[in-house]
C-alpha cells in the first residue's frame, strides 16, 4: 500500500457541518462501507441521506488516470458542495494479461452508458471475458497466470479546518484469479468472477464481513482511518457524536 497526504487552499466556503459523508452514488459501495464504518464506531451519512441531487458536474470528476486522482477529485467536490467532511473512493480491476486494464475505466469498460446497476455489471463482465479470449488468441497463454488480477481501491478524505483545506488518500489492493464462469450472487461489479487468493472463494460467494476483511476497499479505508490527521479528525467526530 502507498499513502499520501496534503493540505491546500481551495477558496471555498468553510466546512461547518460536522457529519462525515460517504460520497458515492453506488448502492453496492454504500452497502459495504456504511456497516464497515459502523463496525469501528464511525457513523456516516450518504449523499442520498443529505438529499444531494446528481449534477452534470459529477460526470467530469473521474478524468484522471490514477485511482488516487479520481478519489481525491470526488472528495474535494463533495466537500465543497455539502460543507462537510467527505470520504470518497475510486476502485477497479487490473488484469495482468490485459496490461492492467480496465483499471480506472472499470465501471464503464463495456461502453454501455445506457445501463446501470446489475445490467451494467453483466455487460462489463461479458466484455471482460471477451477481452481475455482475445488476449489468448494474441498468444497470451490460457493459464492461471493470464487470468491473474488485482482489485485496487484508493480511499480519500477531504475537509476544511479554518481557512485551510486538508486531504488524504490511501491505496488498498487484493489479489485473485478471474474465473470463466461466475460464482455466487452477492457483491457487485466483477465480484462473481474474482476468485480471492485470501478466501479461496469469489467475492460474490462470501458474506459482507468476510469480504470486508480482505477486500481492496476494506483495506484502503482501514488504512485511511489510520492516517494521523484522519484518525484525529474521526476521533473528534466520534466524541461529538457520543455526546449528542
Amino acid at each position: 500500500m502507498s499513502a499520501a497526504t496534503a493540505s491546500r487552499q481551495h477558496g471555498a466556503a468553510a466546512v461547518t457541518d460536522a457529519r462525515l459523508v460517504l460520497a458515492t452514488r453506488s448502492a453496492g459501495k454504500v452497502k459495504e462501507l456504511v456497516p464497515l464504518m459502523a463496525a469501528v464506531g464511525i457513523h456516516v451519512v450518504t449523499l442520498a441521506d443529505l438529499g444531494v441531487p446528481e449534477s452534470p458536474e459529477e460526470d467530469a470528476l473521474e478524468v484522471f488516470d490514477t485511482f488516487e486522482g479520481n478519489a481525491l477529485a470526488k472528495a474535494r467536490h463533495f466537500a465543497r458542495v455539502t460543507g462537510t467532511i467527505v470520504l470518497a473512493d475510486d476502485s477497479g480491476l487490473a488484469v495482468d494479461a490485459l496490461g492492467g486494464r480496465p483499471g480506472v475505466h472499470s465501471k464503464r469498460w463495456s461502453g454501455r452508458t445506457d445501463l446501470d446497476g446489475a445490467e451494467l455489471d453483466a455487460a462489463n463482465n461479458a466484455f471482460l471475458q471477451d477481452a481475455l479470449r482475445d488476449a489468448a488468441r494474441d498468444h497470451v497463454s490460457v493459464t492461471a497466470t493470464s487470468r491473474r488480477a488485482r482489485y485496487v481501491c484508493a480511499a480519500a478524505c477531504a475537509w476544511r479546518d479554518g481557512a485551510e483545506w486538508h486531504e488524504a488518500v490511501v491505496r488498498g489492493e487484493t489479489t485473485g484469479q478471474l474465473l470463466t464462469v461466475g460464482r455466487g450472487s452477492g457483491g457487485f461489479g466483477y465480484d462473481p468472477y474474482f476468485l480471492s487468493d485470501d478466501l479461496g472463494a469469489t467475492f460474490a460467494e462470501v458474506g459482507r464481513d468476510a469480504k470486508a476483511r480482505v477486500s481492496h476497499r476494506g483495506r484502503a479505508f482501514a488504512a485511511l482511518l489510520q492516517q494521523s490527521t484522519v484518525r484525529a479528525l474521526v476521533a473528534r467526530l466520534a466524541a461529538s457524536q457520543s455526546r449528542a
